[in-house]
């Protein structure tokens, strides 16, 4: 704007001040909000016509100026009755006068309507058809505009944000830090047809990179936090590392912005629960008036370190907390848990809910010596006996012939799911819940895997060892599940008791890591990789080098016999991720097109060639990465 204010008479009263509506300014204030608008626009240089959407007018105003600015026709002329006008101290212009006891949001969309439609097809608020339509829709835009702009009274200033607390830690070397960047922000490009070309997929090396700058205790570049809490909102799996290696600053940084309050909810009292003084009054403070999700955190932290605490504190509001509550706040009990849970547990199975009452009962059937367990042996034992009749012997198996109160009280689901018998379902349950050292006692004192090994009449033979495979993941039982699994290399593929893929990894998960790995490489050894890929999830990173040689030749054999590659796509990602950056070197004489047999998939040797060299420039980029963060701050 350039116009000047008339001078006026210093000793003459002030005018009255209109009354604006307390709305947000979206732009700079005009230099004179007291000329009629058709008056504004002559002095601002820029005809009558430029209206309220120009950039001398209405800079940083709503989306829609520019569409008043030029609505209807007869919009570069305004009427002399208007463009003569002189100002009136305390009235608005008379375009917008029917409209001057209203403003806000409403009356400025109604503007835009009429804008974007024309005056012929939507008369402006408080306007009249005819030619004038086009004009007073503008001069009302100007006046709202001014509303707009000056109608917020301002605010005392908010109090100043404490400073960012410090981060101890050393900071990442600078080849570390350049390499975070490049994992936060690049995406690898896709080849066409969809494929996903030889370039590596830089994201899905972040959670491996994260895990050891944590293992090194290094702290987060300050300017990588923003980028850090994005990847970590974007994906769940991210948040434990991410929030660990970002710090207390990215606690503090996520109080200013909505979309990172995950962190806040991740961590108990956003930072604020740590151990120390005044740290139980916090937690205590927290637990009684926190988010769902910030007290289930709390809850899970305190339990990871003080087990009793966290016990009572639960135990302190257990009565007052809704059902799906209780169901969540009970499954972190899963962490350390011990004998000193069972009263509360035992307490737990006269809950009103029928979830609550289920986990309770499997809690207390993890705990050997717990009553319960007790129970379900007593009742287990009577359904399963050794026919010393038959040669060999075999395991005679009689289900329950009803579900008791007990039974239910002790966690027993009365009702089956769809296409299940009822006594089967009753049997399974409760022979999951029997402690293992039950059979031994119950077969004249056979081993695991003699046990096993023992025919079952009747086609029972898949429930009780599907049960059995259930009890030793619960229990945490290698040797129960060593005799589940049976040899690696049985033609069966997955030994006597071992009746489904998913069984058998949850089975690994009980083994340590090395011998998790030799069995899975047997596996591989003797079936190939076309089952292997839920047992290569179970195994420890990096793979152990017997493990990986074996997925390396499974592959290479896929290859050279022309299977279709995109089969082991899933595999082939997995060996990015979790082979040893040594095995590179070995993989050299597998990036050339091989020759393609008769029948082989068109265009497999191309396909092939492409996924190893993506596999081998990821373990490059990989043995980089380690070197980077093994160098000195």
């Amino acid at each position: 704007m350039t116009g000047t204010p008339a001078p006026t008479d210093p000793s003459a009263p002030a005018p009255t001040p209109v009354p604006w509506p307390s709305v947000v300014p979206t732009g700079s204030p005009p230099t004179d909000a007291t000329a009629p608008p058709a008056q504004r626009r002559a002095d601002s240089g820029t005809g009558a016509g430029t209206g309220p959407g120009t950039d001398a007018d209405t800079a940083g105003s709503s989306p829609g100026a520019d569409a008043v600015a030029g609505s209807g026709t007869g919009a570069r002329s305004a009427p002399p009755a208007v463009a003569g006008a002189q100002p009136v101290p305390g009235r608005l212009p008379a375009a917008s006068s029917a409209h001057a006891s209203g403003s806000g949001p409403g009356v400025w969309e109604e503007l835009v309507t009429s804008a974007l439609l024309g005056t012929d097809r939507r008369t402006p608020p408080g306007g009249e058809r005819g030619p004038g339509a086009a004009a007073a829709l503008l001069d009302a835009a100007a006046a709202e505009t001014v509303r707009r702009r000056a109608g917020l009274r301002p605010a005392r200033a908010a109090r100043r944000p404490d400073p960012a607390p410090e981060d101890p830690r050393p900071p990442l070397p600078e080849a570390a830090a350049r390499r975070l960047t490049m994992l936060l922000t690049d995406r690898p490009g896709t080849a066409g047809g969809g494929r996903r070309g030889s370039a590596p997929d830089l994201m899905e090396l972040l959670p491996q990179w994260l895990a050891t700058a944590n293992a090194r205790g290094f702290a987060a570049p300050p300017q990588t936090l923003p980028a850090l809490l994005d990847a970590a909102r974007g994906r769940t799996d991210l948040r434990p590392a991410a929030l660990k290696f970002a710090g207390p600053r990215a606690l503090w940084l996520a109080r200013f912005n909505p979309d990172w309050r995950f962190a806040l909810r991740a961590t108990p009292g956003g930072g604020t629960a740590s151990p120390g003084s005044g740290a139980t009054e916090r937690a205590r403070r927290l637990w009684a008036e926190g988010l769902f999700a910030e007290r289930v955190a709390l809850l899970a932290a305190l339990r990871a370190r003080d087990a009793v605490g966290a016990r009572e504190l639960l135990a302190s509001t257990w009565a007052t907390e809704r059902a799906e509550d209780r169901l969540m706040f009970l499954d972190s009990l899963r962490t350390g848990l011990e004998a000193a849970d069972e009263p509360f547990l035992e307490q737990a199975l006269a809950d009103r809910s029928r979830n609550v009452r289920a986990t309770a009962a499997e809690l207390l059937s993890a705990l050997p010596r717990s009553a319960l367990a007790a129970r379900m042996a007593a009742r287990a034992a009577t359904c399963v006996s050794l026919d010393r009749t038959r040669t060999p012997p075999a395991i005679v198996v009689e289900a329950p012939h009803e579900c008791d109160a007990g039974m239910e009280r002790d966690g027993v689901v009365a009702k089956p799911p769809a296409g299940r018998g009822e006594r089967s379902w009753w049997f399974g349950q409760l022979t999951e819940a029997a402690p293992l050292a039950t059979w031994s006692a119950r077969f004249a004192g056979r081993t695991a895997e003699e046990i096993v090994a023992l025919p079952v009449s009747d086609g029972w033979q898949g429930e009780l060892h599907a049960a059995w495979c259930r009890a030793a993941v619960r229990q945490r039982d290698g040797v129960w599940a060593r005799a589940l699994l049976g040899a690696p290399t049985a033609p069966d593929a997955g030994g006597p008791g071992a009746v489904s893929l998913a069984e058998r990894a949850k089975l690994l998960g009980t083994l340590g890591a090395g011998e998790r790995a030799e069995w899975v490489a047997g596996f591989i050894a003797t079936h190939g990789l076309s089952e292997a890929f839920q047992l290569l999830g179970m195994c420890g990173v990096p793979w152990a080098t017997p493990l990986g040689r074996a997925v390396v030749d499974a592959l290479n054999i896929a290859r050279d016999a022309g299977s279709y590659p995109w089969s082991f796509s899933g595999v082939m990602g997995l060996a990015e991720r979790c082979l040893d950056p040594s095995e590179a070197g070995r993989l050299d004489g597998l990036l050339a097109i091989p020759d393609e047999p008769e029948d082989a998939s068109p265009g497999a040797g191309w396909y092939w060639a492409e996924a190893f060299q993506r596999l081998v420039t990821t373990l490059r980029l990989r043995a980089a990465m380690a070197e980077e963060l093994r160098a000195g701050p």
